[in-house]
């Protein structure tokens, strides 16, 4: 193989949003793929619904409490908030992505047009280092309060994209303590695993190592950051959160294991900025010489999985 195709340098972009304002928050993730690009990275990772931000306020303000006026009111201002990706709200970060010819993967918080654009979905943008969005996954299962803002995905975004000599795949949160959904991108030859994280090393250390032990691929897990003060006072009910928080609501994490489970970037925890690191594609095949979870150290003739690609829609036009 052509080793300069089998070494690739990966950015993890570690930061704080510019909380549930969206078009602020994507002026600095620009600056951070920009900054990424600087350093030579190929591929750049932001965490998980960092755009516009992810629902902190829920657990904070009795979020379950039914017809609330509070939550009515966060919740129409995070989906005036949300993104839409047919109405170009994107575009900047692509441009970036072909200028710089640096793949991105972005979380966002979607307002989804072909959902009838009021609901939320916490969606994960891969999009390649010519600018294009090659796909989006809508995270399959909400975790816990994050059911109370945002709707259940589908299966239509677990695929994975060639990087180099690499197949990367992604998920978000949750979703990569999930078998099977691990087993979905483990089938189209991933190798290079991407879990997004809304932050806390608690959440992050030992699932990343775990991942990459039985995948026998790297794993970029990425987080991003959340403080007392990153709550703006402009936004709906700011002093009743903040009442209710504590000064660290998110500290990171960020890290990358290889395949044989061994740290290449430790988590790192309550630090703002980019993390790389540069991944040789040869120690793939070193690791999957004693096990293949997809290949031949599985039995297809056994056991196989059913995964439906299809994305959800209330309505079929014929």
């Amino acid at each position: 193989m052509d080793r300069n195709n089998n070494i690739l340098k990966v950015g993890l972009a570690q930061m704080a949003p510019v909380w549930l304002d969206r078009d602020k928050t994507l002026e600095k993730v620009s600056s951070f793929i920009e900054n990424a690009a600087a350093k030579g990275c190929e591929l750049v990772v932001f965490g998980e619904a960092l755009v516009p931000g992810y629902p902190f306020w829920v657990e904070r303000t009795e979020g379950a409490r039914f017809n609330s006026q509070v939550q009515k009111e966060m919740y129409a201002h995070y989906v005036e908030q949300g993104v839409q990706i047919d109405a170009g709200h994107l575009d900047g970060v692509c441009k970036i992505a072909r200028e710089k010819k640096i793949a991105v993967v972005l979380g966002t918080v979607e307002r989804a047009s072909d959902r009838g654009g009021h609901s939320m979905y916490c969606t994960l943008v891969y999009i390649n280092a010519a600018g294009n969005i090659t796909h989006t996954h809508r995270k399959l299962m909400p975790t816990y309060d994050e059911r109370l803002v945002w709707s259940i995905g589908d299966g239509h975004g677990l695929q994975v994209q060639k990087l180099k000599n690499f197949t990367a795949g992604a998920l978000n949160c949750w979703e990569n303590w999930t078998p099977l959904s691990r087993a979905t991108l483990y089938g189209q030859g991933e190798d290079l695993h991407i879990a997004i994280w809304p932050g806390n090393v608690r959440n992050i250390e030992n699932i990343t190592r775990f991942i990459a032990e039985e995948a026998r691929s790297f794993v970029i897990s990425v987080s991003g950051l959340m403080r007392k003060n990153d709550i703006p006072t402009t936004i709906p009910h700011a002093d009743l959160i903040r009442a209710n928080c504590t000064e660290v609501l998110a500290d990171g994490g960020s890290c990358i294991a290889g395949p044989d489970a061994q740290w290449i970037i430790e988590p790192q925890a309550n630090t703002e900025g980019i993390f790389t690191a540069e991944l040789d594609f040869s120690k793939v095949l070193e690791e999957r010489q004693n096990f293949d979870p997809a290949g031949h150290y599985s039995r297809p003739d056994v056991t196989q999985l059913l995964v439906n690609r299809d994305r959800n829609s209330i309505i079929k036009f014929k």
